[in-house]
């Protein structure tokens, strides 16, 4: 069950601050703007494993074994992403929260820029595949440390009537920096030459990545620093605990955790980076509409996020987890062959997909998080986040795009079903657990 509020996050919502306390209003900007950056660099890295890295680093495969090679290396992030967890929550524990903040954010800004300077395979062969997986590794360890709780934390410890509309804040990072990215990806493919564009336009993206991390770690750092964060620490549900036995402990809650919001994860990049491979391998169209049809269907996507936030307050998260992971079985029944439809029914597809991910996505962070005992609650989160994207997301696009090359692109809804099974099965072995943990009480 939820903790009780603390009475700094009390003092929070009656609204008495003081000048070291933030308003509701800033943390949710600083949360907000964390996400946005963290999923900014996410979407520039996957949009350029289909637009350029095959050309540029595996440029001796054709188009589809190059984009098979970078989907790999894709799924390297979200493979070193739990080592991450590890490493700097020992920061975490022996620094402080803000040395963890501040050594993650430069690790992951780093790795990022560095890839603006990437040579390619003509100019020091093999080398720029392992300076590509290094750079990706690096970004997946910084994940890992950037992770702060909150997400969970706003939901658990806001009123009972708003804890959906809470959960569903930070979760708007993910359309927004999609957005973005997508727009400047559109604007220089869209304004240069293909060789101008090969040469030094895809760069741009990364070094915009960097200074979005800088105003990101400042945004982080003010909200760390506030009388609210501190006392949640203080009362251990911002502590970390060991990893070791955190999973001792919550092992099995963790697993129900991570594959909770399966669905929504698998469909994240269902209508992100596999699409656009589809799209950019299958068909002549070009990247820069596919690239603004993206961008209108993540602002779909941001308002089924904010009316996720609202239907949870109303009809209880879990149920909307276990509605909407019905409803994207369904969709994968029919919606990949869209894709093949041309435009009009690529925008039906992406619209369609955006929305449900809103409303799945929007409460699937922290779903879980009840469950656990404060004690251990910050670690298992992260560790719970860690699995999720690793097992949902992490080769989602190798999959779905091996699937619809071998077996057709309705074939790809498999991977889709798979995440809406295991959704509604941890969600009911979770409420069985919770009902059994209520009768043992009694």
């Amino acid at each position: 069950m939820a903790t009780a509020q603390t009475p700094a996050m009390a003092d929070l919502h009656s609204g008495e601050h003081g000048h070291d306390q933030a308003s509701p209003g800033e943390i949710a900007i600083g949360v907000i703007i964390g996400r946005t950056s963290e999923f900014f660099d996410f979407f520039v890295f996957a949009i350029a494993s289909v637009i350029v890295f095959p050309r540029l680093v595996f440029p001796f495969a054709s188009e589809l074994n190059g984009t098979f090679y970078s989907f790999m290396v894709f799924a390297l992030a979200f493979m070193a992403r739990p080592i991450g967890t590890v490493i700097f929550m020992t920061v975490d524990r022996a620094y402080g929260k803000t040395a963890k903040l501040i050594s993650a954010l430069f690790l992951l800004g780093t790795a990022t820029v560095a890839l603006a300077f990437l040579p390619g395979y003509h100019e020091i062969g093999a080398a720029a595949i392992w300076l590509l997986a290094l750079a990706r590794i690096a970004q997946g360890l910084a994940w890992g440390g950037a992770w702060d709780g909150m997400a969970s934390l706003l939901a658990l410890n806001a009123p009972p009537s708003k804890r959906g509309w809470y959960a569903m804040v930070p979760q708007l990072g993910a359309p927004l920096g999609l957005i973005v990215a997508s727009a400047l990806f559109a604007y220089f493919a869209g304004n240069l030459s293909a060789d101008d564009f090969f040469d030094w336009g895809w760069r741009y993206p990364f070094f915009v990545a960097f200074a979005i991390n800088v105003v990101a770690l400042f945004a982080r750092l003010r909200m760390v620093t506030t009388e609210e964060y501190a006392s949640l620490f203080e009362t251990r549900e911002l502590q970390p605990a060991r990893i070791s036995e955190t999973v001792a402990r919550e092992g099995q809650n963790i697993m129900l955790g991570a594959f909770a919001p399966l669905a929504s994860f698998a469909l994240f990049h269902m209508v992100t980076v596999f699409p656009l491979s589809w799209v950019f391998l299958f068909t002549r169209e070009s990247p820069v509409r596919f690239l603004i049809i993206e961008i209108v269907a993540a602002v779909f996507g941001v308002g089924a996020i904010v009316a996720s936030g609202i239907i949870a307050d109303r009809v209880g998260r879990k149920s909307l987890l276990m509605g909407s992971a019905i409803a994207i079985a369904i969709y994968s029944g029919f919606a990949p062959q869209l894709l093949d439809a041309g435009a009009f029914g690529e925008t039906i597809y992406m619209v369609i997909g955006f929305i449900l991910l809103g409303l799945s996505f929007g409460q699937s962070s922290g779903a879980i998080a009840s469950n656990f005992k404060q004690t251990y609650r910050y670690t298992a989160s992260a560790l719970t986040s860690d699995m999720a994207w690793l097992f949902g997301a992490g080769f989602a696009p190798l999959v779905a795009l091996l699937l619809a090359t071998n077996l057709g692109v309705i074939a790809s809804g498999a991977y889709l079903l798979s995440g809406a099974f295991w959704t509604l099965l941890a969600l009911w072995l979770s409420g069985q657990r919770e009902a059994g943990d209520m009768d043992a009480g009694r």
